[in-house]
């Protein structure tokens, strides 16, 4: 059953639209508590029409309060309906409106009510407005993910399939590159599964709502763990970084083992308290709404955490570069350029543009700034991917090097014929096998110029990022 305190409630209606003409006093707090006593009062003769009720002999949905309509018992596979509550300040506008409920086939409630016959008729127009701004954000974002799969999965098929770009630096791109792909796919999926659990037409879904509600969980949960997975890898993309420009001479690859810990394992220390508590103390409908905002901050916090994280060592990469460009004495234009072009590099690699809007949280995003956020968000989220597959495979003059050199020997073999490939290729100068790009030469670099000393690897470093 729905679960809320009548505090709640009254926020809910508070937010539905304009509740009350101003009283003739002009309150609006008396507005308010004259709302509260009407909605006390007709929960109270719910319960007395309640205790008075028999209830029926054979299988039946229970007759209860879900702190918004009173329900009786209703037959197995029947929607029940009740007329819109007489406490709601426009019922005179509703009043031949019903509440609908459909009764699963095991004698439960579906988990959804659809009381869109009776909301305020005066708000329809502002929730028209705000469904269509909702509407196209999500065709926005789908556009988006799907852009990320399909790009994210070309760059993976490249950087997993060419043997000399098999490095530390890239099998974490390999595995940032997987996350976004879970993120993008998790959420497309939980988007189809979301519907289903509505309301129908004629009253019967076409599969159980039990079962629907259970696979609409699953894929929250699954979500939940992927969008974490995803932002820990960007963690993990500044923590890499930033340990290669400061532990400068160690080993790259000494640490993977520890970055796939962190990247896969972390995200489940967040997750499963969650859904344990989710479970325990929010157990409503498809877990997509979080009333109890202090059970969402168990999966916030960690997020916000790993932005915070990636931002300090944003502004630290950005301090050695600029310190790495002036001991070169370059002209101001060309400064300004390599330094931007770095900036603009690493700001998808790291999700610095989240660092924006994270300390607006949902409580206190309200009207055009909700938007902007919700906009904002939504379309570098579902874009980053695609960002990230281009600066880090596409135009990487790397992964083009190893790519060109991969279809002249595909052109040799083809026209020259398989027993004189192997003088040709020694005579055409191309690499032998384990000694490719990634082994720390200046291949690795992103066409960000040459910075000081060829014995320095920091600038080696930073050249191969940015």
């Amino acid at each position: 059953m729905l679960n809320c305190p009548p505090w709640r409630l009254l926020l809910l209606l508070l937010w539905w639209g304009p509740l009350l003409r101003r009283a003739k006093t002009g309150s609006v707090g008396e507005t308010a508590g004259e709302l509260y006593q009407r909605w006390e009062r007709y929960r109270r003769e719910c319960q007395e029409t309640l205790e008075a009720l028999d209830p029926p002999a054979g299988l039946a949905c229970n007759a209860s309060f879900d702190m918004y309509v009173c329900w009786d018992y209703a037959a197995p596979n029947d929607t029940a309906r009740v007329s819109c509550p007489w406490y709601l300040p426009w019922h005179r506008h509703v009043a031949a409106g019903f509440v609908l409920r459909q009764c699963g086939s095991d004698g439960q409630w579906g988990p959804w009510r659809d009381h869109s016959q009776c909301e305020n008729p005066e708000k329809n127009g502002v929730f028209q407005d705000q469904r269509l701004i909702l509407e196209r954000l999500q065709v926005m974002y789908t556009v988006g993910y799907s852009l990320s799969l399909a790009t994210l999965l070309l760059a993976l098929l490249i950087l997993s399939f060419l043997r000399r770009l098999r490095c530390t630096r890239n099998y974490i791109h390999i595995n940032l590159f997987t996350s976004f792909m879970l993120r993008a796919t998790a959420i497309l999926t939980r988007d189809r599964l979301l519907p289903p659990l509505g309301p129908y037409p004629g009253g019967q879904a076409p599969v159980p709502w039990n079962l629907a509600l259970a696979a609409c969980r699953t894929a929250q949960i699954v979500t939940q763990y992927c969008v974490g997975a995803n932002y820990t890898w960007l963690l993990v993309e500044g923590v890499y970084l930033h340990s290669l420009l400061v532990l400068v001479g160690g080993s790259e690859g000494g640490h993977f083992r520890c970055y796939l810990l962190l990247g896969w394992g972390a995200p489940a220390l967040f997750v499963i308290p969650w859904v344990i508590v989710r479970y325990l103390y929010e157990n409503t409908q498809c877990w997509e709404r979080n009333d109890v905002k202090a059970i969402w901050w168990i999966i916030r916090t960690p997020i916000l955490m790993t932005i915070l994280i990636n931002f300090l060592i944003f502004i630290r990469i950005l301090g050695i570069l600029v310190s790495k460009l002036r001991t070169r004495q370059m002209r101001c234009p060309d400064y300004r350029l390599r330094l931007a072009r770095s900036t603009l590099t690493l700001v998808p690699l790291l999700g610095v543009h989240e660092v924006v809007f994270a300390p607006v949280t949902e409580e206190q995003a309200r009207g055009a700034l909700r938007f902007t956020k919700l906009g904002f968000e939504i379309f570098l989220s579902s874009f980053q991917g695609f960002i990230v597959s281009v600066l880090y495979c596409f135009i990487n003059k790397e992964v083009q090097s190893e790519i060109r050199r991969c279809w002249h020997r595909c052109r040799l073999r083809h026209s020259l014929g398989e027993e004189r490939r192997q003088p040709l290729e020694r005579a055409s100068g191309i690499l032998p096998s384990g000694s490719g790009p990634c082994r720390g030469g200046p291949d690795c670099a992103l066409s960000l110029g040459t910075l000081p000393g060829p014995g320095d690897e920091a600038s080696r470093v930073l050249e191969s990022y940015c």
